[in-house]
């Protein structure tokens, strides 16, 4: 058995160069899905903004009894987007170092959106798997709240617990997760470098809050959303389903982000408008 918390937070490798398109999407030889490992034991892959522009990042985590899959990004069809496979081999190689019978699969999401879930339906014949839904309903049955969206939730993977935090204001049903054996916070479309689309003020101002006093009291190593869509010149973006951007910051952003967000929703009060910021834009409606 592999003990998940010994060391923790342990080290891992954020020292890698997304492929962040092509000038002609038509000839982009990259591969449909980039897969980098963080650690032994956590995978971050990202969609070919060739197969769709909204390139999503999407992880993979083990645990001694299953992994689990947040995210399945924006593609169905495993003819151009070739998740599961690509899901399979990573599992079967990390079994090949860890084995055990019965290995499970848990496909989970950060929040609904197309272009979370898109590839679910990939999973839906897999053995030993679990595809949990987005509603807020389904999400709220699955984990087991009780308060939403008050407290955390759990998710053991079998001596790796995750923690499972609400996260509306983006999504109603967003969540974010924690892992404590690598300190990294993944937030989803609920943070990330690029543009923060509100669609509810209240709830958004209120995961942010408690977002900040989770990371003031937790290890948290790197806050990794799901986009990169801000270019290197502080405030500057780049313009939607834009499927080439050379300029790029990394994914990563940190908790002092977080803390920014946080100013940045004070500051911004019930002024409604797009207010841009180095690493990250706010859209606030009405």
């Amino acid at each position: 058995m592999i003990d998940f918390d010994r060391g923790a937070p342990v080290a891992g490798d954020l020292d890698v160069a997304w492929h962040a398109g092509s000038p002609s999407a038509k000839h982009d030889t990259a591969d449909e899905i980039q897969s980098h490992h963080y650690s032994e034991h956590t995978v971050i892959m990202r969609q070919n903004k060739a197969v769709h522009y909204e390139a999503p990042f999407m992880f993979l985590l083990f645990g001694n009894d299953r992994a689990v899959l947040i995210d399945t990004g924006a593609t169905p069809k495993e003819r151009f987007f070739p998740l599961r496979a690509t899901v399979d081999a990573h599992i079967d190689r990390w079994l090949e170092r860890h084995p055990r019978p019965d290995y499970g699969l848990l496909v989970a999401h950060t929040h609904g959106h197309g272009d979370h879930k898109a590839a679910d339906g990939q999973f839906t014949d897999r053995p030993n798997t679990v595809v949990v839904g987005t509603d807020l309903d389904e999400v709220v049955e699955f984990y087991g709240f009780t308060d939403w969206p008050d407290t955390s939730r759990t998710l053991d993977l079998g001596g790796r617990r995750l923690e499972v935090i609400p996260g509306p204001g983006h999504h109603p049903s967003a969540t974010v997760f924690y892992d404590p054996h690598t300190g990294l916070l993944l937030t989803g479309d609920t943070l990330y470098p690029g543009r923060l689309y509100v669609d509810d003020w209240q709830d958004f101002g209120t995961t942010f809050t408690k977002l900040r006093e989770f990371c003031a009291n937790h290890p948290v190593t790197h806050v990794l959303g799901c986009h990169i869509e801000m270019s290197r010149t502080p405030s500057e973006d780049y313009p939607i389903r834009t499927v080439y951007q050379p300029e790029e910051p990394p994914l990563q952003l940190s908790v002092s982000d977080v803390n920014d967000v946080c100013e940045a929703i004070e500051a911004i009060g019930d002024s409604p408008g797009i207010h841009r910021y180095d690493r990250f834009i706010i859209h606030r409606g009405h």
